[in-house]
């Protein structure tokens, strides 16, 4: 769910950054001149993730310290958060009513709504909320499940999906996901960080928010484009970091999963635990707040510094927007 320059038609090229940018980008170039997509029938090498939260039970017997401990912290972060809590508190960004979590059918069997939880994941890769609100209605309107999926030819699914940024790639990726999904899970998604990833089309900021919305489960702290820019600016990495990847690994090894972290010992706000036994509130938040903030205020160009309760409190305010 991130900004990007807008889709071009058929006979242009991808453009677009990153590393979810990269990977569509080879798949576009894959997807020129072919009439059709059929799941690909080579191996993919499974990507490994290193997931650092997740301890076995005979390391949590041995003491072993919980991730997020901090040793490092950024000096002003709490009050930086209840800032940006206050700025956000409207929830009228488009996440707010365009993300994940608003793209399902609330009617669908379970199974149902996690495969579109998924796909409009996938959909919204470089990719504006709005516009993949719109490809995710036009798929729900003709019964959006992986068996309707699998027997939609290419040349209809791309018209479908477009203008989502990368469609081409997004048709082989949705066709071959799909026909995993059908042929390992019985048609459900799976449920765990490692075993998503491996799925064609499906980055560590898709799985994470497919494990929060889909599954109930907070795995970790997803980190798009908004989020990996706003962390840095605050100042919220120990170091400048260069992808959001390293964001995430940076932001958990510090951030607090848990609640009580108001400036001067107050408590926050916090919304219900989505898996209780977890208690990772904060890490649930933050993609939300941050992305909506991100969409609002702290734009990728022309930031509103003078809109921001931050502006005194961050770190690359006098840089971005002078004194």
């Amino acid at each position: 769910m991130v900004t990007r320059s807008r889709s071009r038609g058929p006979g242009a090229g991808p453009r677009g950054g990153g590393e979810e940018a990269a990977q569509l980008r080879r798949g576009e170039a894959a997807a020129e001149g072919k009439k059709s997509h059929s799941p690909a029938k080579r191996q993919r090498k499974t990507q490994k993730l290193s997931v650092a939260y997740e301890v076995s039970d005979h390391e949590k017997g041995e003491g072993a310290k919980p991730p997020g401990t901090p040793g490092w912290e950024p000096l002003a972060w709490r009050q930086q958060l209840l800032n940006i809590r206050t700025m956000r508190s409207e929830k009228d960004a488009p996440v707010d009513q365009l993300g994940a979590e608003h793209c399902y059918d609330p009617s669908a069997p379970p199974k149902v709504r996690r495969y579109q939880v998924l796909l409009s994941l996938m959909l919204s890769s470089q990719t504006k909320d709005q516009v993949t609100a719109g490809a995710m209605q036009r798929l729900r309107a003709r019964g959006l499940t992986v068996d309707s999926i699998l027997q939609t030819d290419d040349s209809t699914l791309g018209t479908l999906i477009y203008p989502v940024g990368f469609w081409r790639s997004k048709v082989k990726y949705i066709k071959q996901t799909s026909a995993i999904l059908q042929q390992r899970y019985g048609g459900d998604i799976p449920a765990t960080v490692a075993e998503l990833v491996a799925l064609p089309g499906v980055g560590p900021k898709m799985a994470h928010l497919a494990m929060a919305v889909a599954w109930g489960a907070v795995s970790g702290i997803a980190v798009d484009t908004h989020v990996h820019r706003i962390a840095n600016r605050l100042g919220w990495t120990k170091t400048a970091t260069k992808s959001p990847e390293k964001t995430r690994a940076a932001l958990e090894a510090w951030l607090p999963r848990c609640g009580r972290v108001g400036a001067g010992g107050a408590s926050l706000s916090l919304p219900p635990p989505l898996t209780s036994h977890l208690h990772r509130e904060l890490w649930s938040e933050i993609n939300g707040l941050l992305v909506g903030f991100g969409q609002q205020t702290c734009l990728p160009v022309h930031p509103r510094c003078q809109d921001c309760l931050n502006r005194g409190l961050c770190p690359a305010a006098r840089s971005l927007c002078g004194p």
